[in-house]
Formats: structure tokens, C-alpha cells, sequence
């Protein structure tokens, strides 16, 4: 794989997000202000659209190119934090002009930890992280046990479609959910129906 690969990653992110933005919309609207289906679908096609036909080799740096257009396109807290994720998985693969299996599988863990570096959130605090922790857990184990990239992509969306539902049962520590305590248990958390929306991008590249 080469940096086409990510190029492409990016592409099916954005079709999903834009797919998806009434979807996510609605489900903000419950929790937050509404406008996240706006900036998820605006903010992964900048990124795209900023290194579509690149010809840059190194897939850190063209991750890191994404991840500034996406901060400049859509600057709201989540978009800050979905671009960090970006850069931070730059970073992880600086120099790389061919991925292996392991690097998909560091491409996700430097995004899981940019977005959490500057959240300044935790796994059970029911935010993105909780959609997308289990599935780069899922995406490891399968690498490691030589898994078919194909076949540990399925296990990561599956494994983030059970953390996405899994913020049911977790009181919101952050934004305006926050605010409802105890009766924001229930509620889904939007950002991690963006985690589970990504892995789900992840797994149509095949």
C-alpha cells in the first residue's frame, strides 16, 4: 500500500460523513447545537479535497496536509478535534512511502490518541473515543494474528458499531450532555456514531 491508500481512506470518509450529515444532525441536536453533521461532512471533504491528486509520497506528511485543511475548513471544537486526530496520525507515519497491515493499525492509534491528547478526554466519558477505542483494539488483535486487512476492518466497524452503542449506558463528562448528568445516560453520543461512521469508511475501501 502506498499513499494512494490513505488518499482513498480519506475519500470514503468524506462520501460517509456526507451520506450521513441529517443523520448526525439529528443526533446532535439531542445532546448539542446540531451542526455536526455540517462539519463532519465539510470538514473530511476539505481534507480530502486538499490532497486529492497529491503527489507527495510521504503519507505522514499528506495526513498532516489533510488534517490542517480540515482545521482551517471547519475550526469548531470537534473539527478541531477530528483534525488533530489527522495531524497526529501524520506524525505516527512521517517518512512512510509504503504502509503495511501494522501501519493502518498505527494510522488509527496516532488518531485515537491526537483526538484524545487534545480533548483531554477519556475511554467511558462517552465522546468519540468510545466508538473508536474499541475498534482500533479489534483492528490490532486481528493485524497481529495475520488477519486480512479486509477481514480486521470488518472486526474494527463491528467493534465500533458496540462502542457507539455502548455510550447508552455512560454519563456524559463533556460539552452540553454534560449538563444532564444522571439523564444522559441513555442518550447515544454523537461523536462516537462519528467513530463508528469512520470504520465504516475503513471497511468499504475493500
Amino acid at each position: 500500500m502506498s499513499t494512494a491508500f490513505v488518499v482513498k481512506l480519506l475519500d470514503e470518509i468524506q462520501k460517509i460523513m456526507c451520506d450521513n450529515r441529517d443523520y448526525l444532525i439529528e443526533l446532535d441536536s439531542v445532546v448539542g447545537d446540531g451542526d455536526l453533521g455540517l462539519t463532519m461532512s465539510d470538514g473530511f471533504k476539505a481534507a480530502y479535497e486538499k490532497v486529492m491528486g497529491i503527489e507527495e509520497k510521504d503519507t505522514g506528511k499528506v495526513l498532516y496536509t489533510a488534517g490542517k485543511a480540515m482545521s482551517t475548513a471547519v475550526p469548531s471544537t470537534m473539527g478541531t478535534l477530528m483534525a488533530s486526530g489527522l495531524m497526529e496520525a501524520g506524525k505516527r507515519l512521517k517518512g512512510k512511502e509504503e504502509l503495511s497491515n501494522q501501519d493502518i493499525t498505527l494510522l488509527f492509534k496516532g488518531y485515537l490518541e491526537g483526538v484524545a491528547n487534545r480533548g483531554k478526554a477519556k475511554v467511558g466519558e462517552k465522546t468519540f473515543l468510545d466508538g473508536l477505542y474499541p475498534a482500533v483494539e479489534a483492528l490490532e488483535e486481528a493485524i497481529d494474528t495475520d488477519e486480512s486487512l479486509e477481514s480486521a476492518a470488518k472486526k474494527a466497524y463491528e467493534a465500533a458499531c458496540k462502542g457507539f452503542e455502548n455510550t447508552t449506558t455512560m454519563i456524559a463528562v463533556h460539552g452540553r450532555a454534560a449538563t444532564r448528568g444522571e439523564a444522559s445516560r441513555t442518550l447515544q453520543d454523537p461523536g462516537a456514531a462519528v467513530a463508528m461512521l469512520m470504520m465504516k469508511g475503513f471497511c468499504n475501501l475493500f
